[in-house]
C-alpha cells in the first residue's frame, strides 16, 4: 500500500519503546466527584497497575480549584481516564469491564472486593461496585465448558450459569459433567 495513501496512524510517529506510547483506544469513566477514590481502589485491587497522571482544576473552570478533575490510570496494560464530571452522567449496565479469572480463587476474589462497601451482585457473573461501574467476573472454564460439542451438555452448562450470582466453577463443572 502506498504511505501517501495509508490510513492516519498517531502511533506510526512515536517510536515503539518510547514512554509515550500510548493506547490508541482509552476507556474513559465519568465519575460525580469519586474519580481519584475509584483510581486508587482499582490500581490497590488488580496487580500490574499504576496512577499515571493526576489534574486538578485550575481556577476559572467549572471543578473547584485544586480539586481532582482527572486521573489517568492503568490495569494490566490498558488505559483507563476518570474524570470528575458532576453528577449528569451515571454509569448503566449497557457497558461492562470484564474479568478473565483464572480459576474460583481469582473469582472470588474479584467478586468479593468489588462487590464489598456498597457493591451490588447481579446475575451470570456480573456486578456493580461501590462507584456503580458494572463488571463481568468471568472464569476460564465457562467458555471451556460450554463450548462442548454436544449441545446438551452446552446447555446444562448455561442453565447453571443463568441460574448463578456469582460463577462457581465447580457447579458448571457438575452441569457439565450431567
Amino acid at each position: 500500500m502506498n504511505a501517501m495513501l495509508r490510513p492516519y496512524d498517531a502511533m506510526s510517529f512515536i517510536e515503539p519503546e518510547s514512554p509515550h506510547r500510548m493506547q490508541k483506544i482509552t476507556t474513559s469513566l465519568w465519575f460525580d466527584s469519586q474519580a481519584e477514590e475509584a483510581a486508587n481502589f482499582y490500581t490497590s485491587l488488580f496487580p500490574d497497575s499504576k496512577i499515571l497522571d493526576v489534574s486538578r482544576y485550575g481556577e476559572g473552570t467549572m471543578g473547584d480549584p485544586g480539586s481532582v478533575m482527572t486521573v489517568d490510570f492503568e490495569l494490566f496494560g490498558q488505559s483507563f481516564n476518570a474524570i470528575n464530571g458532576g453528577p449528569l452522567f451515571t454509569f448503566s449496565e449497557a457497558i461492562s469491564l470484564s474479568v478473565s479469572c483464572a480459576d474460583q480463587n481469582e473469582v472470588d476474589h474479584y467478586w468479593d472486593t468489588l462487590t464489598a462497601d456498597g457493591g451490588v451482585e447481579s446475575q451470570c457473573g456480573w456486578l456493580k461496585d461501590r462507584f456503580g461501574l458494572s463488571w463481568q467476573i468471568v472464569p476460564v472454564q465457562l467458555m471451556e465448558l460450554m463450548s462442548n460439542p454436544d449441545p446438551d451438555t452446552s446447555q446444562r452448562v448455561m442453565k447453571a450459569m443463568l441460574g448463578m450470582r456469582k460463577i462457581s466453577v465447580p457447579d458448571l463443572q457438575v452441569a457439565h459433567d450431567g
